[in-house]
């Protein structure tokens, strides 16, 4: 049995919307996928919002009682259809709230009115990528961005037509704005209102275009923007700039500008989440005797003692080191993967003195034959 919207946001189906908005800031902090590491998170978080964008509404929570889940779901992905899925809306409208094509089912289903089928729509949400280097990422930063975007005409503040042409009603909904049709639903044939395609909902038309934007409403310009890159972010991750998209009908909002974040590789660094592993060479009297060594890392440095007789290839833990977590719950760890460097050329003395150690350990050999290569392989 598929999992309702109360169950997703762990709520009784009597709870108030005070009540469901807060179950549904609880789970969102522990589902986001900004602060997440669960494979998972972004599915989960969409059912997480699209159950508290149901029930917080009143008349889409009312629908989803009397029809249930599957009915609702089924409705939901029919009106979808209807309307294309713009936007990615689960009711296949706008991102920003209301009920798309699954309105004029509700509509019909209630007899309509309300909130018809005339709503202005949001503007579409644009995409861009922004690449940044390690150190930006574990500090964070500010970062311009250039887009070539779609924006308002300003000649015609976005109507399309110069100020002052004149008017004539449209002959296909005949000045209403509105045109009606009927079709096939999950519950029979129903009659629905749809916003009249030719002359967009505004009843209207004109024999005059303006000229900048030639009839469009909208031009295409350059735009610089500035993006505030928090620390400890990840590639793959997406920031989103609230109205910095293309524009939307006349009274609807801006899209989202959705900007997706690239880290690149570092020479010494390997990022693994929000933990760090380093290379870290020592010298073979090092791994034997122990030492006090210093370690790059993103802020500075640090040191940590190699204890005596260390092998190459052992790892140790920096608590601490690695990169911030996002929205500020601490560190990762720095993991130092310490590498055992045999030295290549050797002086008389040192060369006496390490036939010495082979030979008090039991070994016979000549250093010239591969003693240092034994080392290394031994190591």
């Amino acid at each position: 049995m598929p999992e309702d919207f109360y169950d997703v946001l762990g709520v009784s189906r009597d709870a108030d919307e005070d009540e469901i908005k807060r179950a549904f800031r609880k789970k969102a902090a522990k589902h986001h996928p900004d602060v997440s590491d669960d494979p998972d998170a972004e599915e989960t978080f969409k059912k997480i919002q699209k159950a508290k964008d149901v029930l917080t509404d009143d008349e889409k929570r009312q629908m989803y009682d009397q029809l249930g889940h599957e009915r609702f779901v089924e409705a939901d992905k029919q009106g979808a259809t209807d309307r294309g899925g713009a936007r990615g809306n689960p009711f296949g409208g706008s991102a920003g709230g209301g009920m798309g094509g699954f309105g004029d089912i509700f509509d019909q289903f209630f007899g309509g009115g309300g909130r018809g089928g005339s709503r202005p729509s949001k503007g579409q949400d644009l995409r861009t990528g922004l690449s940044i280097d390690l150190e930006e990422a574990y500090e964070g930063v500010t970062k311009q961005v250039t887009i070539r975007r779609p924006e308002r005409c300003e000649d015609c503040d976005g109507s399309g037509h110069p100020p002052g042409a004149e008017p004539r009603t449209c002959p296909e909904c005949n000045g209403r704005g509105q045109v009606r049709q009927v079709k096939q639903t999950p519950f029979g044939k129903m009659q629905q209102t749809g916003t009249c395609r030719r002359c967009g909902g505004e009843g209207e038309l004109y024999e005059e275009t303006c000229s900048t934007c030639r009839g469009q409403g909208t031009v295409r310009r350059e735009a610089t923007l500035s993006v505030d890159v928090p620390a400890g972010i990840r590639s793959g991750q997406t920031l989103r700039m609230e109205g910095e998209g293309a524009p939307g009908d006349p009274r609807a909002p801006n899209g989202d500008l959705l900007i997706e974040v690239e880290v690149d590789d570092h020479p010494d660094f390997e990022r693994d989440g929000n933990d760090l592993r380093l290379d870290q060479p020592i010298s073979f009297p090092q791994a034997v005797f122990g030492d006090t060594i210093q370690v790059p890392t993103l802020d500075g440095g640090a040191q940590f003692e190699v204890p005596e007789g260390t092998q190459s290839g052992e790892t140790f833990r920096l608590r601490g080191k690695g990169m911030p977590r996002l929205r500020g719950h601490g560190y990762g760890d720095l993991y130092v993967d310490v590498q055992v460097v045999t030295p290549e050329s050797l002086n008389e003395e040192q060369r006496a003195a390490l036939e010495q150690f082979a030979e008090a350990g039991g070994e016979s050999v000549e250093v010239e034959d591969g003693f240092f290569e034994r080392i290394r392989n031994s190591l």
